[in-house]
């Protein structure tokens, strides 16, 4: 039989759900536009630049043959459809590709029975890649900027975020790399920090009573 406490107890509190940021958090970035320059063969100092001056609007949806071209032309590469398909692949594969440290933070999490989710500014072919990947069963939600036109530090994808996860503000530990983003959440409600690694994140849970 389900306990409801006894009368005028106040009602269960629902689990908190912990939201991760994806890149620079759960996928660092360390080799990527050394990887890609490689590819294209031109200076990673350039493609540093010209990949991130365009990143915002394929964030927000923009089609990859968008971006790519965009790029392209700041790096005076002629817009080779082969070309910007092979960039466009590699770099989903890389951001969609979780190192063994974030894999064991998760699995970790997993059997704690953790809520999880995430919460990314990505395109919708990362998107798309990170839903269909093995390790990201023990999600219960996931929201991409691409998804909704909006991308963080946007107060409306905190509340967007909130109805895709079934949350409260007071029910979210977030992560991110940016502090800016951490800040925009702290002020829709969420209990956000600056993302400084898996034992520090395990600690803050821990001290929240997520993790026992």
């Amino acid at each position: 039989m389900e306990h409801h406490g006894a009368p005028g107890d106040p009602p269960a509190r629902p689990p908190r759900t912990v939201v991760f940021d994806l890149g620079e958090v759960l996928v660092p970035s360390t080799g990527l536009i050394r990887t890609l320059a490689a590819e294209l063969g031109v200076l990673e100092r350039a493609l540093d630049e010209a990949y991130w001056r365009h990143r915002h609007r394929h964030d927000l949806g923009d089609a990859p043959q968008r971006y790519w071209s965009a790029v392209f032309a700041d790096l005076g590469l002629a817009p080779d459809p082969d070309r910007m398909d092979a960039a466009e692949r590699s770099d989903v594969a890389f951001w969609s590709t979780l190192p063994t440290e974030s894999l064991t933070l998760l699995a970790g999490l997993a059997r704690a029975t953790v809520r999880l989710a995430v919460l990314s500014n990505a395109p919708c072919g990362l998107a798309a890649a990170v839903r269909s990947s093995a390790w990201r069963t023990p999600f219960a939600r996931m929201l991409f900027s691409a998804d909704v036109g909006v991308a963080k530090p946007a107060a409306d994808i905190y509340r967007r975020a909130d109805v895709e996860f079934g949350t409260l503000p007071d029910q979210v530990v977030f992560f991110d790399d940016r502090a800016d983003n951490v800040r925009a959440a702290v002020a829709h409600g969420w209990d956000a920090h600056v993302w400084r690694g898996g034992t520090a994140a395990v600690r803050v849970l821990r001290e929240r009573g997520v993790l026992g």
